[in-house]
């Protein structure tokens, strides 16, 4: 069994370790996003474009973009 897996991370591909979050690959490839995620400003998307928990586990050739938490600003405001 490999030690990672590769997924994609707004259409960049990156080698995340077995077992990660999609927050972890994020993290990979992009810190700042991933800081504004775990902040609730920003969230992660599946590959249909439906938000997912940052909590989920990477599986080989997923697809992860980035995503404005709209639900979050619109209670902020």
């Amino acid at each position: 069994m490999s030690d990672t897996v590769r997924v994609y991370v707004n259409g960049r591909g990156v080698d995340a370790p077995s077992g990660a979050s999609c927050l972890d690959a994020v993290r990979l490839m992009e810190p700042d996003e991933a800081d504004a995620i775990a902040a609730g400003r920003r969230a992660i998307a599946d590959s249909r474009g439906l938000a997912i928990a940052s909590d989920t586990t990477v599986h080989g050739g997923a697809i992860y973009r980035t995503i404005s938490n709209r639900a979050r600003s619109a209670g902020d405001a």
